[in-house]
């Protein structure tokens, strides 16, 4: 029979999730939950396809739209996520579900369509070789995990752990919000609304640890990782000022390194930076090599892969005068913008 796609329902779900734990080319993002995350927490409005070859699914593609006056109508695997695209077990599946997104991104009428992809997987497409990631094999070992950071980032661990910095798992989302709220607010970047973070740790339960990190009783640094197979993802991240001196950033990834090794997990993803920023220099010190990330585009209304990133000049000056609002403004404000920033 030829290959079948099809919009993902609720009684399809159970069969999406057991695809995505079996196929290698499926990430955390590939999830169904991340479908009940879009919708809830922004309204965003999902097209999650699969395709079924002899009533198998044998591949999926999570789709999501954007539409916003201000940064345009785009379709995209998947917004929000690092990593998206075709995950299919089948040459056949992938190409089918390839020509969906390309029909749906036509009918809607999106600027572009945008795929997320770890790998290329349609080198005639445009491309953004802005973004690269981090992931790197862990061992079971604390001490061989703390010999394989380079010297002088491991001097940073170190000089946290002499400060008495601790950490903590925390059930709830309140103060990891107000020390990641204060955090992009000083690097100029809108936030996202709390009850995006409320509805992580909802739907992925003990998937989606929040850890902070304590000196003297104060919260100084967070980070909200997700687990997935034998991966851990440190996915959002915030610290406050005095969290430099401290060395809590280091302290912070140490502590969640040794946390997931106890877990089980064997490779920590340190996820996407922009090349050329401070986070991508922050994670290279730490003796990561960044893989570049394949994002493609099949461009419909658009001549252009869009570029709505900080790293556009044009953004300069919003930017600057973001960091100079007050935390309570752009505790309002950011939720209204970010939610199209995906």
């Amino acid at each position: 029979m030829p290959v079948q796609v099809h919009r993902l329902t609720e009684n399809k779900i159970a069969d999406w999730n057991r695809f995505v734990e079996g196929c290698d080319a499926a990430t955390f993002f590939h999830k169904a939950e991340w479908m009940r995350v879009l919708q809830s927490a922004f309204g965003h409005k999902t097209h999650y396809c699969y395709a079924e070859e002899n009533g198998d699914i044998t591949g999926v593609l999570p789709l999501a739209e954007l539409r916003s006056p201000l940064f345009g109508h785009h379709l995209v695997s998947t917004p929000f996520c690092v990593y998206g695209g075709v995950a299919a077990a089948t040459d056949a599946a992938r190409a089918a579900l390839t020509e969906n997104a390309r029909r749906l991104a036509e009918e809607l009428r999106v600027e572009d369509l945008e795929l997320r992809n770890l790998h290329p997987q349609n080198p005639d497409w445009p491309t953004k070789s802005l973004y690269v990631t981090f992931r790197k094999e862990i061992s079971a070992d604390h001490d061989a995990n703390l010999k394989s950071i380079p010297r002088k980032q491991r001097a940073m661990v170190r000089k946290g752990i002499e400060a008495g910095l601790s950490g903590h798992e925390v059930s709830g989302i309140d103060r990891f919000y107000r020390v990641y709220s204060e955090s992009v607010r000083n690097l100029g970047t809108p936030v996202f609304p709390k009850r995006y973070f409320s509805t992580l740790r909802r739907i992925f339960g003990d998937d989606c640890q929040v850890l902070m990190i304590q000196h003297e009783g104060r919260d100084v640094a967070g980070v909200m990782s997700f687990y997935y197979r034998d991966q851990v993802l440190p996915y959002y991240a915030g610290s406050v000022h005095a969290a430099r001196a401290l060395k809590g950033n280091d302290y912070m990834y140490w502590d969640l390194m040794c946390r997931a090794v106890e877990r089980g997990a064997r490779i920590f993803d340190y996820g996407r930076s922009k090349v050329g920023t401070g986070p991508f220099s922050f994670k290279k010190n730490w003796g990561f090599e960044p893989e570049p990330l394949h994002y493609e585009y099949f461009l419909v209304k658009s001549n252009a892969v869009p570029s709505v990133d900080p790293t556009n000049p044009k953004y300069s000056q919003l930017i600057n005068l973001w960091r100079r609002l007050p935390l309570p403004v752009a505790n309002v404000v950011g939720p209204i913008l970010s939610r199209n920033l995906g």
